[in-house]
């Protein structure tokens, strides 16, 4: 169930965080609550938390045999 939440801030820092929206093409309601969530996994004491960003990627190259060659060679295809 997603509930509104209301947040009252410094105009300064609003602005920025519009400015980081557009520059990430994250919604401003979904950088608060990936903060949420840091705080959430911090406080349930999982020791090293990661974003929910970082999370949905974690296990995505398990079982690939993919090294530093591999990123240098796409690298260079994509920019040479």
């Amino acid at each position: 169930m997603k509930t509104k939440l209301t947040l009252r801030m410094d105009d300064n820092l609003i602005e920025s965080a519009k400015q980081y929206s557009a520059k990430t093409g994250k919604s401003v309601s979904r950088i608060v609550a990936d903060l949420f969530e840091i705080i959430r996994n911090e406080k349930i004491g999982r020791g090293q938390s990661l974003s929910p960003a970082v999370q949905s990627l974690k296990g995505a190259l398990k079982g690939k045999s993919v090294d530093e060659s591999d990123y240098k060679k796409y690298l260079e295809e994509k920019y040479l």
